[in-house]
């Protein structure tokens, strides 16, 4: 082989694997590093299929050496570090020196964070929208409730009757309870009070809340990092968020099952168009029956649920709170594998 390592520049944002004829692993600059978590000295030498895997992959990588053709792929999985799933681009090409074959090169253009932009505007928008029409809806709800309630109670006062009282008093309990509807939707409108926060007590505690109710076949599994340092949060209402993204998963999985909690920190992450230091990514994961795709694209709108008993509230109020911290929730879901992610900017003490 007479390319040289240093060819492949460690600057370059995409990844970059160099192989040989019997493609064996020959280089990987730094990106491919970073994509794939493992080192350039380990993995020297060892089969591409230590990294990449797929049938599809192979196919190409033959083709090139047959015809030294350039081959393209798009939006390929790819086990990518810590476990992670990520979407790449993937270029094969020939490297000929005197019209041989000297080495292939394939480049990995991981894509999946320009998808997960270009999904946060679409939450953050949804979020937008959302919020000013349940406030305008709430004004208007709100008005009528009030008046509706104080007629309930002047004609309560008039009845002479004890049964006749009793219908004024479901106006006015049924009156209350749109009232507590309507507030829930419109969501919490207090800043949040900032505190010294341990994300793994929050964790426990929505562990001990969840747990009294909880069906004897469905279990509760923890991934932690304990290298996540505590952080500047509204204490009370990272456990709402958490709450309500734990509560969705137990009745995703229903009366039997598995929900993990999973907490990781990532490093120089873009959030809000804002790139951070440290970011939390706490992940809860079920294995129940996923989310219709018919109400994917709505799922944190108020009133819609994948439940027949769920109010349709308790992710539109999650994603609105995570929103106060500068976070977002996200989320992933097939058959037997639903992630919500919370993510939130780490304020270092």
């Amino acid at each position: 082989m007479k390319t040289k390592l240093v060819d492949i520049p460690d600057v370059l944002s995409t990844g970059v694997l160099m192989l040989d004829e019997k493609l064996n692993i020959q280089y990987m600059n730094a990106s491919a590093e970073v994509l794939f978590g493992h080192s350039r000295r380990r993995m020297t030498g060892r089969s591409y299929t230590h990294l990449l895997n797929q049938d599809v992959i192979y196919l190409i990588l033959e083709k090139v050496i047959q015809t030294h053709e350039t081959q393209s792929l798009r939006e390929i999985h790819l086990q990518a570090s810590q476990g992670e799933m990520a979407i790449a681009d993937i270029v094969v090409s020939a490297h000929l020196v005197e019209g041989e074959l000297d080495c292939i090169l394939v480049e990995l253009n991981r894509i999946d964070q320009q998808l997960r932009l270009s999904q946060e505007e679409t939450l953050v928008s949804q979020l937008r929208t959302t919020q000013s029409l349940v406030k305008g809806m709430a004004h208007e709800i709100k008005n009528p409730l009030g008046g509706l309630r104080g007629a309930a109670q002047l004609l309560e006062a008039e009845l002479p009757s004890p049964d006749l009282r009793e219908y004024t008093s479901i106006i006015i309990s049924e009156a209350d309870r749109l009232q507590v509807l309507v507030d829930r939707m419109s969501g919490s409108h207090t800043p949040p009070v900032q505190e010294k926060v341990n994300i793994h007590e929050v964790l426990e505690r929505v562990r001990k809340l969840v747990s009294v109710d909880l069906s004897p076949d469905v279990s509760i599994h923890f991934d932690y990092d304990p290298s996540i340092p505590e952080m500047q949060a509204d204490k009370d209402k990272l456990i709402q968020i958490v709450l309500n993204m734990v509560v969705n998963a137990l009745k995703a999985v229903g009366n039997k099952g598995v929900v993990t909690f999973k907490t990781r920190v990532l490093r120089r992450f873009m959030l809000n168009h804002k790139t951070h230091r440290l970011v939390l990514k706490l992940q809860i994961v079920d294995d129940g029956v996923g989310i219709p795709e018919s109400i994917k694209d709505k799922i944190f709108f108020p009133m819609v649920s994948g439940s027949p008993d769920g109010t349709g509230l308790g992710l539109s109020i999650a994603q609105s709170l995570a929103n106060a911290h500068d976070g977002l929730i996200e989320f992933q879901s097939t058959p037997g594998d639903t992630r919500f992610t919370l993510l939130l900017p780490i304020q270092v003490l």
